[in-house]
């Protein structure tokens, strides 16, 4: 027996099972990436948040129909889009309504907040005229003074934007100039000098969160009809805890159950893919965790079925390498041409299911692209383990001098 091999199969095994306990597990309380469990974020049917449900009320400037809802329901997601929250479900519901569902938000004021403030900005002169609203912004975004480190709200305004407030500072040099935010004077400044870059900037802020607030909703412009909100309410968990932790125990099951399908029937194959499954959970945990992918019930669906996709993969290189032992071959060519012939097969059957992968995405919403997402790294990754890893694996392994043909179930 080669013990150098030995010895480097055991030293990636202990690494990998560190690793394993350490990503579910904080025990480097002084490592933020760790564990990774943590770091991804859950969707409403797995921690519960907050239901919202707006109907829109005609204006005198706009009436409630088709387009101006579907202006209503874009202003709205790029509110939500913009505050960061994970995985929202904002739907129509009939001819003037919206569902508003947020995932981790425990207080409903805020949310309404955030999501239907008017934010209507206007620019006037001390005469009271109006010379600029939102609709002349071109940019908002929140900022800290670099010299005296008052957060403050920088805009920046479009052509039109520019040379009106250019016109308008030019012939009220020595006047005031009052700020206004949904009719509130912000601030009342004295114009110094005529400003032509189109820039200006909103100050008084208590923290930058706030003063993000405002620049979300001032980008993302004044909401075309009156929305009124006739429900909102915390929501917990659609599963309940009970059913999550059910779901949790079955999942545990199942995989116990494939873990030793694979050892007792396959062998050394057998306990070298299950290797592999442990990489490969670790990997998709990693993925899920840097791209800030959130987990709902369809994406842990899609971990699993992921998960059945990298063992079925297996399944077909190990019966490939038992006909090329039974043909003769010597271990290591056996290896090699089992995995070579049953490359194709692997490579179809994945690329067809991330086909239907991308349509999912492209055509759903909320969940189903969740399901998708999750879906697409799980098999892109058990291509990757089941391709590569596991044929390093078996490699080292025969190269210890283990080559009993049995224990490879031939």
């Amino acid at each position: 027996m080669k013990w150098g091999k030995v010895l480097r199969l055991f030293a990636v095994i202990i690494a990998v099972a560190v690793i394993a306990v350490a990503s579910t597990q904080p025990i480097f309380p002084n490592v933020k990436w760790l564990p990774l469990t943590k770091e991804i974020p859950l969707g409403l049917d797995l921690q519960g948040g907050v239901h919202v449900t707006l109907e829109a009320k005609d204006t005198p400037q706009a009436k409630v129909n088709d387009e101006t809802m579907k202006q209503l329901l874009q202003t709205i997601e790029r509110r939500v889009n913009a505050f960061g929250v994970s995985e929202p479900i904002i739907q129509q519901e009939g001819k003037n309504r919206i569902i508003v569902e947020l995932a981790g938000i425990k207080d409903p004021e805020k949310a309404v907040n955030e999501i239907i403030k008017t934010a209507f900005l206007e620019f006037k002169t001390e005469d009271g005229k109006t010379i600029l609203t939102g609709a002349d912004l071109k940019n908002a975004v929140e900022s800290k003074d670099p010299v005296s480190g008052a957060v403050e709200v920088d805009l920046e305004f479009n052509k039109e934007g520019t040379e009106k407030f250019a016109s308008v500072t030019s012939a009220n040099v020595g006047k005031r100039i009052a700020i206004l935010l949904d009719g509130q004077v912000l601030q009342n400044p004295v114009v110094q000098e005529p400003i032509t870059g189109g820039k200006a900037r909103i100050t008084g802020y208590n923290s930058l969160e706030e003063a993000h607030t405002i620049a979300v909703l001032l980008k993302s412009g004044a909401l075309p009809l009156k929305a009124e909100v006739i429900e909102k309410r915390t929501v917990g968990p659609t599963l309940g805890a009970d059913s999550l932790d059910k779901s949790i125990k079955a999942g545990i099951i199942g995989v116990i159950a494939i873990l030793a399908f694979m050892l007792g029937y396959y062998r050394v194959p057998g306990l070298v893919a299950n290797f592999a499954l442990v990489v490969y959970a670790l990997i998709v945990l990693g993925i899920f965790a840097a791209m800030h992918v959130v987990l709902t019930l369809p994406g842990i669906a899609a971990f699993l079925l992921s998960m059945g996709m990298a063992v079925d993969a297996n399944v077909i290189i190990f019966e490939r390498l038992k006909e090329e032992l039974k043909s003769g071959k010597t271990l290591r060519s056996a290896i090699d041409a089992g995995f070579k012939r049953a490359f194709v097969a692997v490579l179809d059957s994945n690329v067809t299911t991330l086909i239907a992968a991308a349509v999912l995405f492209y055509y759903g919403s909320g969940p189903i692209k969740s399901f998708a997402v999750a879906l697409s790294v799980g098999i892109l990754t058990s291509m990757f383990t089941a391709i590569t890893f596991t044929r390093w694996m078996l490699h080292n392994t025969a190269d210890t001098g283990i080559k009993n043909t049995k224990l490879y179930g031939a």
